[in-house]
């Protein structure tokens, strides 16, 4: 189709298909920058959880690198969170401020995500406003008895262009939605399983400082007995 063609497409149906290349734009620069941070949180997620397999304890100094090393990580969230508890507390409470950290990061992780969904629900329903309006004007050309058949049959194909252009908006934007929602399910997998990994791994703390106040409580009880 020639340029012509097109403008003519695009005002027959009421500048629809102009909106509709605007939404084109916008499903592509989230799908763009949102398929690339995803991948590289993934990516550096992944990592980080193998060398916290390595660690049976909860190093300050070993984790202290992994948060300087991902600093925009949201893992990295999860792992200040550990780090900066009080052993003090109950051990219920780390659960807590961990599980916490996890929800703080979720909005970032599923951020403009919404846009494109609504894109996909969007784009249908413009082209099919195009071609409404389109065919409004192809028949309107049968009002004028000199205008032949060819010209109706014309307008009801550029009319059409509308709903096909939203359909493919669509197509394209649903099939990186499900992508993108995958991706963010493993993120949030990933800093659920995190979070596991960490509660493991302070527990030894409480479990040695349960140990040492009961060697205390017992040479207490000797002193007294004594």
């Amino acid at each position: 189709m020639t340029m012509q063609g097109i403008q003519a497409a695009a005002q027959s149906s009421g500048g629809m298909l102009y909106l509709m290349a605007l939404l084109l734009l916008v499903a592509l620069t989230v799908i763009i920058e949102r398929g690339w941070y995803l991948w590289r949180v993934l990516t550096q997620g992944t990592q980080l959880i193998k060398e916290v397999t390595g660690v049976h304890k909860v190093s300050k100094e070993a984790f202290e690198a992994l948060v300087v090393q991902h600093p925009d990580l949201p893992h990295a969230k999860v792992l200040e969170a550990a780090l900066h508890h009080n052993l003090e507390h109950d051990f219920d409470r780390i659960s807590d401020k961990l599980e916490e950290s996890v929800m703080r990061e979720a909005p970032h992780v599923d951020r403009f995500l919404w846009v494109l969904d609504t894109i996909v629900t969007l784009a249908p329903l413009m082209g099919l406003l195009g071609t409404i309006i389109g065919m409004f004007n192809a028949f309107q050309v049968l009002g004028d008895v000199s205008n032949s058949p060819t010209k109706v049959t014309g307008g009801v194909a550029e009319a059409l262009l509308a709903t096909a252009c939203g359909l493919f908006i669509a197509i394209l934007g649903l099939v990186a939605l499900n992508g993108l929602n995958n991706r963010v399910r493993v993120i949030m997998h990933q800093m659920e399983t995190l979070k596991m990994m960490l509660l493991n791994r302070l527990y030894p703390h409480y479990h040695e400082s349960y140990e040492e106040q009961k060697k205390v409580l017992a040479g207490v009880r000797a002193r007294s007995a004594a």
